[in-house]
């Protein structure tokens, strides 16, 4: 019983102890980049959307990024009929749960969940989606160095090429891709900036007023504190 009690107590120490040695690369603050944005939202509809829905998204706040309805239909609208629709699948979570032993989870606020875990959610999912290797004792021929035997396939496989993890415990691309290294992880990049938005659209706007009430509330306080010296100069 006295043991059980250390280790209730002791567990979220050992917990964050562990975590600590999850070495995680920076991804780049792509967040008022309209461009990369764009590109990201392409990426994931093309290699994400497939067995990933993101149903808290509506595909007319991609307006927001620049894109207009008509661009919205002709490239990005592939699960839904109108641009008002959210971004959701065919796929049934039961089927899926058969299929790949659990459902793909939601990934609408993977980014936030993930910074709830780690810290940094855009930095967790930038590493993870560049560190799948080769792995034949795996069911879908893939690993991963961020999260081990992931049960997700390398779906970007195509672009980045065929890691392998060395002697060294270092991965080696032993087959490029379509993609050089350091268009792979600008494209990671993109993709990882658009899952980000997608957990808070509202985030530069947010920031963006929040300088603005500061600068008001800045401006306020001297002509506050001017007035309340005219009242009280003949207070002695």
């Amino acid at each position: 019983m006295k043991k059980l009690l250390i280790a209730i107590l002791f567990s979220p120490m050992l917990a964050l102890a562990a975590g600590a040695q999850l070495h995680l690369d920076s991804a780049p603050d792509k967040a008022s980049d309209m461009a990369a944005l764009q590109n990201g939202a392409k990426i994931f509809v093309n290699y994400c959307l497939n067995c990933h829905s993101a149903s808290y998204m509506r595909y007319n706040r991609l307006k927001d990024i620049g894109l207009s309805d008509a661009q919205i239909k002709d490239n990005l609208l592939f699960t839904a009929e109108k641009v008002g629709e959210p971004m959701k699948i065919a796929m049934q979570r039961a089927e899926a749960k058969v299929w790949f032993g659990a459902a793909p989870p939601d990934l609408t606020v993977i980014a936030r969940a993930r910074a709830s875990e780690f810290g940094s959610g855009a930095d967790w999912l930038y590493t993870y989606l560049r560190t799948f290797y080769r792995d034949e004792n795996r069911p879908t021929g893939w690993n991963n160095v961020v999260f081990e035997n992931v049960g997700m396939p390398h779906v970007l496989w195509e672009l980045q090429g065929d890691q392998v993890m060395g002697a060294d415990h270092k991965l080696k691309l032993v087959k490029p891709g379509k993609l050089k290294p350091q268009e792979f992880d600008a494209a990671v990049g993109d993709l990882v900036a658009f899952l980000k938005y997608m957990g808070e659209p509202m985030a530069e706007f947010r920031k963006q007023l929040g300088v603005i009430v500061l600068i008001f509330l800045a401006v306020i306080f001297v002509f506050a504190y001017a007035l309340k010296r005219e009242y009280w100069k003949d207070v002695h």
